[in-house]
């Protein structure tokens, strides 16, 4: 009785006397203590006789090795799933029973194991100790660094028994084999849109919750997607890493080549159903439809007016806050958009790249040009369905509406006067600033406008004014 009594005694109160030197962790027996020494010292004294797979503990290595039998002797009595090891099982068995137990102290978000916690930890710590020993680059998760290293050494062992094309992941092999069976597994409850792989559905479902987790540290611009934000980061790096094989030119992303290299082949490989117009990308077929759907999702919030594009949204607005970031180097006139500036830096450098292809007269746009090509094609096809008065092109028909409406809405901010139109605003602001942007290059009178310098000429050369 006296010897059990002092072994009882010894069990439960001499604990955890043996301690790591290295991280403080403390154990029970000398040979725990010398199995964990092992993650630091990086030992793996249990070799795979199949593979030569290392491992730090035996029970380790009698498990790995079910992978060469084929090995599966656990069962879920719910799904009859089969797994190698106990807890393995233990885990996939928290599926069906819904028990997430270990919770994050930060975002209180729940997982399934104690593993996926401390990979989601790293989230909020930054930590990502795998590094790869070829390009330097970080990852928090070993399996990732062993995908990531597939780059490098382009190992691709995963191949579509359909098609034959190989993949670096296995799970890439899985979300491709939907693209053969048709299959969308993934539903998303909000607006029934399915997607091909529980990824996608996640990056999907921040639409609806209008979570944007990852932002930009130079200007705090926001994004969806992990992905997008290092794209974006490029815009402050002038990273731009895709070049053309072709032409040289280079470019952000991948897909942004991958589009451009179909200016080279001539290849429009994405088609209207409706007006069999073809597109060089899927996104600009998506946007394009919208012109027959007569869907405009993007509103703003000033206005109330609708666009097609986000990005014609985002133009938009500059009109209300009065951004103009495009900034010409040679004048410093400033625009809302670059394609505004690169259309006046045009005036500066005297190209005219479109060129009329009846009487060869050039122009520094497409549209100029557009509209030219109905001089010769005698083609007006918007009616004004007021007087009956037709347009060749459909902004000189919204902007004969304002006759009909009384539409005025540019406003004189010095005297309040209202215009129809932008560029009568634009002269009528030279009489307060005094600006006579247009001289006689004979006489160096300036005038407020080209029509009246015109006219003025007439005096020189002896015309009729």
């Amino acid at each position: 009785m006296l010897v059990s009594f002092y072994f009882q005694q010894g069990l439960h109160t001499v604990e955890h006397t043996y301690t790591c030197g290295v991280c403080k962790k403390t154990y029970r027996s000398t040979r725990s203590l010398k199995a964990h020494q092992r993650v630091h010292t990086g030992e793996r004294p249990y070799r795979c006789d199949v593979c030569s797979k290392t491992f730090r503990y035996q029970t380790s290595v009698k498990r790995h090795k079910h992978v060469h039998t084929e090995k599966r002797p656990y069962s879920c009595d719910m799904c009859n799933k089969t797994f190698s090891k106990t807890e393995n099982l233990k885990v996939h068995q928290r599926i069906h029973t819904g028990k997430r137990a270990y919770r994050c102290d930060v975002c209180n978000k729940t997982f399934i194991d104690k593993h996926s916690l401390r990979l989601h930890l790293r989230l909020h710590t930054g930590e990502r100790p795998y590094h790869c020993d070829v390009c330097k680059k970080t990852f928090r998760q070993p399996n990732h660094l062993k995908m990531h290293q597939r780059v490098h050494t382009g190992e691709r062992p995963f191949p579509c028994s359909v098609c034959n094309k190989i993949f670096i992941d296995k799970s890439h092999l899985k979300v491709h084999l939907h693209v053969h069976t048709g299959q969308l597994p993934y539903n998303c409850d909000v607006c029934n849109k399915t997607f091909i792989n529980k990824s996608n559905l996640n990056v999907h479902q921040r639409v609806h919750t209008g979570e944007r987790p990852y932002h930009c540290d130079v200007c705090n611009k926001t994004f969806i997607k992990k992905s997008n934000l290092n794209v974006h980061q490029r815009v402050h790096t002038g990273e731009r890493p895709f070049p053309c094989s072709v032409c040289n030119k280079t470019f952000i992303d991948k897909s942004h080549l991958k589009v451009h290299l179909h200016v080279h082949t001539g290849e429009l490989p994405y088609n209207c159903d409706v007006c069999n117009k073809t597109f060089i990308n899927k996104s600009n077929l998506n946007v394009h439809q919208r012109v027959h759907t007569g869907e405009r999702p993007y509103r703003c919030d000033v206005c109330n007016k609708t666009f097609i594009k986000k990005s014609n949204l985002n133009v938009h607005q500059r009109v209300h806050t009065g951004e103009r970031p495009y900034r010409c180097d040679v004048c410093n006139k400033t625009f809302i958009n670059k394609s505004n500036l690169n259309l006046h830096q045009r005036i500066h450098t005297g190209e005219h790249p479109y060129c009329c292809d009846v009487c060869n007269k050039t122009f520094n746009n497409k549209s100029t040009l557009n509209l030219h090509q109905s001089v010769h094609t005698g083609e007006w096809p918007y009616c004004c369905d007021v007087c009956n008065k037709t347009f060749s092109n459909r902004i000189n028909l919204n902007l004969h509406l304002r006759v009909h409406s009384g539409e005025r809405p540019y406003r004189c901010d010095v005297c309040n006067k209202t215009f129809s139109y932008r560029s009568s605003l634009k002269i009528h602001q030279r009489l307060h600033t005094g600006e006579h942007p247009y001289p006689c290059n004979v006489c160096n009178k300036t005038f407020i406008h080209q029509s009246s310098l015109k006219v003025h000429q007439a005096v020189h050369t002896g015309g009729c004014s």
